[in-house]
């Protein structure tokens, strides 16, 4: 690859964010980052799995990984998260969105705190870390915000409405972000994934049928694997994709083509 082709997706001297940094997309958009340079710090609750995901991080990329223990449904620790975050490295300007919820309740089902519970996590934290990211990416003029859309950005799924409704909110909210702060050099976008293997779809890997019929709702014919997420993560948070903002790209294997 021509160098100046390589330098265009080259991470080094970028400190990234990462929700939902334990486990699933969150996990394996740290990898990426980090095997593409990035000094990365993960944020989750469980203080022995962000230990254990560090190091496996650490061990699979041969970069810098950092940790902070946060429950990001308390708005109040927000700005004491990235303050923690930029301790590490310096403050982060890729900041990845992953932490989600969904609890998967029949309408009738839902309370007015899981349905609260679903919004907070899905749509109101990526806004308010964002805004706490925004003052440090402004001053250095350059600032990646990658939030976690959804199939239900587009279209609604059985037993999952405060989901669909967070998930419809963050493609919105991508957008307005990305009005707002792309004249300093910030970008906002979103990665809307297919069915992939996560702690989210248990409920649909446990089902042999319905994952099957899922794979035969793509164009490629399968399920998605955390690897095909690497590509687009890296590409969203270097300087290739420096005109590129307040967009929705699936990464589905063609299930919303169909």
């Amino acid at each position: 690859m021509h160098s100046s082709i390589s330098q265009l997706f080259d991470l080094d001297g970028h400190v990234a964010l990462c929700t939902g940094g334990t486990s699933g997309i969150g996990r394996r958009m740290g990898l990426a980052l980090a095997r593409g340079g990035a000094d990365v710090v993960l944020v989750g609750r469980n203080e022995a799995a962000l230990a254990e995901a560090a190091a496996q991080l650490r061990e699979d990329s041969g970069g810098r990984v950092a940790t902070v223990a946060a429950d990001l449904l308390d708005r109040s620790i927000l700005a004491n998260v990235v303050e923690q975050a930029a301790a590490h490295f310096g403050p982060p300007d890729i900041l990845s969105n992953a932490a989600g919820i969904n609890l998967r309740e029949p309408w009738h089902e839902i309370s007015e705190e899981s349905w609260m519970q679903t919004l907070d996590i899905n749509l109101s934290t990526p806004f308010f870390l964002a805004r706490h990211c925004v003052p440090a990416m402004r001053e250095k003029g350059y600032g990646r915000i990658i939030n976690i859309a959804s199939l239900q950005s587009f279209r609604a799924f059985a037993n999952s409405m405060p989901y669909g409704a967070s998930k419809g909110g963050i493609a919105q909210l991508t957008r307005a972000m990305a009005e707002a702060w792309s004249r300093d050099g910030i970008t906002a976008n979103a990665i809307a994934p297919g069915f992939f293997p996560t702690a989210l779809t248990k409920k649909v890997y446990d089902n042999p049928e319905l994952l099957a019929h899922n794979a035969r709702m793509t164009a490629i014919g399968r399920n998605g694997e955390l690897a095909d997420l690497d590509g687009i993560t890296v590409f969203l948070a270097s300087a290739a994709a420096n005109y590129i903002t307040g967009q929705v790209i699936p990464v589905d294997g063609g299930f919303t083509a169909k």
